[in-house]
């Protein structure tokens, strides 16, 4: 069912791509508002097919690359479409949705190579900040193209070869505003997407990795794009310069969302894996030691040493059981964005 619906997404949004290309040679608001309704439609489809693959692997739908890959696809939709009817703009929905057709159409090969696995939940905290993050990079991505059109027109202009097509484009203080819009609102979500996984960390482990790899180029994401809102707001550095700037951030977005992901997967998971495995293991260290002390103790002072034993060894017992389901848990190579 979830392969079924996938396909049907796939076709709503090349047909919504097909109608946004035909309004920019022969504009209609008709067709323009039947784009925006098969784009909606489209991202309706995906929504229940990613419900649908939960329901099967019984767990979020962003455990491997596969659900990662389409719930990224699926909150570029939805940011663009906001947008679109924020700002009032349908011409640069062609890309987009070429960019949304191209996305899912890949996703099929992904699928064959790698099937999803059954794996356990970690609460909403962790579904919170994974989509929030994802999130923060489609609407990254969004910035990105909106960021090239920028540029292609800004060189159009200056090259004085102007064609028919040229003049459906928005304004460029339209596109600059929306792409400053799209980056308000990856900043936005990732704010509360980070605040949510450091939350979530001190939940499980106690502390906070601050020198965690995401943690550190999660910051240098942060660092980059504020620079990017208040220099374009600058005179010296608003328009084209401001727009490169943007485009070339997205480097460090891809960077995030595919190397660091994967390096440090393998290292936080051997790290945790050893911090939890010391901690447990000098729980029940110390239960062997008090087994040890116990010499020719009075009835009181059994008793509460029997109390003490079944305790120390339920802890380690109950400790144990959570370091292997960690390391299992970590093993899979869930992403963690």
């Amino acid at each position: 069912m979830a392969q079924q619906l996938g396909y049907l997404s796939l076709a709503l949004y090349l047909a919504s791509f097909l109608c946004y290309a035909r309004i920019l040679y022969a504009p209609n608001v008709w067709i323009g508002r039947l784009a925006t309704l098969l784009l909606a439609s489209g991202i309706v489809a995906q929504y229940f097919s990613l419900y649908q693959r939960s329901r099967v692997i019984q767990s979020v739908p962003y455990d491997d690359l596969y659900g990662s890959m389409s719930l990224f696809a699926w909150l570029l939709g939805i940011t663009y479409i906001g947008l679109e009817i924020f700002h009032r703009q349908r011409s640069v929905g062609a890309f987009v949705t070429l960019l949304l057709v191209a996305w899912v159409a890949a996703l099929g090969f992904i699928t064959a190579a790698a099937p999803p696995a059954r794996v356990q939940a970690r609460g909403p905290l962790f579904a919170f900040h994974v989509t929030l993050n994802t999130w923060a990079y489609a609407a990254f991505a969004l910035s990105f193209v909106l960021s090239l059109i920028y540029l292609v027109q800004d060189r159009v202009l200056r090259s004085r070869r102007l064609g028919a097509a040229f003049w459906r484009f928005p304004a460029l203080d339209v596109l600059d505003r929306m792409a400053r819009s799209s980056v308000y609102v990856g900043l936005v979500a990732l704010a509360f997407g980070v605040t949510m996984g450091f939350v979530w960390e001190h939940r499980l482990r106690g502390t906070y990795s601050f020198g965690d790899p995401k943690v550190i180029v999660t910051l240098a994401i942060v660092v980059v794009y504020a620079a990017y809102l208040l220099l374009s707001r600058n005179a010296s550095w608003r328009g084209a310069r401001a727009a490169l700037l943007c485009a070339v951030n997205f480097v460090i977005v891809m960077f995030s969302y595919t190397f660091v992901n994967l390096f440090s997967q393998s290292f936080t998971g051997s790290f945790d894996a050893f911090a939890i495995e010391s901690k447990f293991g000098a729980v029940r260290r110390d239960s062997h030691s008090s087994r040890a002390d116990r010499v020719q103790p009075s009835h009181g002072t059994r008793r509460i040493a029997r109390t003490h034993l079944v305790y120390s060894a339920t802890g380690a017992a109950g400790c144990g059981r959570t370091a292997r389901a960690w390391n299992s848990r970590r093993s899979r190579g869930a992403l963690y964005l």
